[in-house]
């Protein structure tokens, strides 16, 4: 049995392997196989290095964006409760929506709760981190690197409340006396 459990780690892919972790690691305790656990515990590492990899690098596709937005506003959901917010902005099907968000779990820009019935995702992407991506290469790209360019630009063609205006000005006095 142990020959064979043996081979089915060497003809597994690292995100398969990462799946039977629990159940491989108590087998392995069982047997006392310590290079075995060793050799296993170097894929499960691997694994989560390279979903913390992918974490630093990942930008998001439109639909991807999409969901992201409606998981950070709830925090987690169903597929059921992101498609329900998504369909009328967007005409996409149930389907789509589901293959879309596994997808991104496998991507390590979801987590999935299998726990229960229906699956419930829990975005592991911090919308920030995605802002300032999307920021930075926004301003790198079109701006030349001139942040203060790109702040001018969005504010000369947008009417701004008077309550964005102060928040605005808010900000800037709080960098100002930080500054100083």
């Amino acid at each position: 049995m142990y020959q064979q459990n043996k081979r089915l780690l060497t003809v597994l892919s690292f995100p398969q392997i990462a799946r039977f972790q629990k159940i491989k690691i108590i087998f392995f305790k069982k047997n006392q196989k310590k290079l075995d656990i060793r050799f296993f515990s170097y894929y499960i590492c691997y694994e989560n290095y390279r979903i913390m990899e992918n974490n630093k690098k990942q930008r998001p596709t439109e639909s991807e964006l999409e969901i992201l937005q409606v998981l950070w506003e709830k925090g987690s959901a169903t597929v059921r409760e992101v498609h329900e917010i998504l369909e009328p902005i967007k005409d996409v099907g149930y389907t789509t929506t589901l293959k879309t968000m596994q997808i991104m779990a496998e991507k390590g820009m979801l987590k999935r709760d299998t726990s229960q019935r229906t699956h419930i995702y829990t975005p592991l992407l911090k919308r920030e981190d995605i802002q300032d991506q999307f920021l930075n290469k926004l301003i790198d790209g079109l701006f030349s690197g001139s942040a203060s360019r790109m702040v001018i630009g969005a504010l000369s063609r947008k009417n701004l409340s008077g309550k964005e205006l102060k928040e605005i000005r808010d900000y800037l006095n709080n960098i100002e006396n930080q500054v100083s």
